[in-house]
């Protein structure tokens, strides 16, 4: 998700500065830190509540599990924006940018 994030911020005219929380697909541990470390990311904000590694990995619904997981907390915290990022086989990855209007 290393070049998905900055398209995505892009084209919702944010940056990683607007964003309150991240939920980041990690597959392993070294991916995530990396995409972590590349991007620089405030790991305060990324998976705030465990990831896959610690809540599973449910194949084929990871990005609806995100997406939940993320709207949820969004609302918890009365959260503005929150972005789901994860990693697709080949070195591709997917990102996704979300408002909270309720605020």
């Amino acid at each position: 998700p290393v070049a998905a994030i900055p398209k995505a911020l892009k084209k919702a005219g944010l940056t990683l500065n607007d964003i309150d929380l991240i939920e980041l697909n990690e597959a392993f541990a070294a991916q995530s830190l990396a995409v972590i470390r590349s991007l620089e990311l405030d790991e305060s904000k990324v998976n705030v509540n465990g990831g896959a590694i610690a809540l599973g990995h449910p194949l084929g619904c990871t990005g609806a599990k995100l997406t939940t997981q993320l709207i949820y907390e969004m609302g918890r915290r009365k959260s503005k924006y929150g972005m789901v990022t994860m990693c697709i086989g080949g070195g591709m990855g997917a990102a996704a940018v979300f408002e909270n209007l309720q605020n």
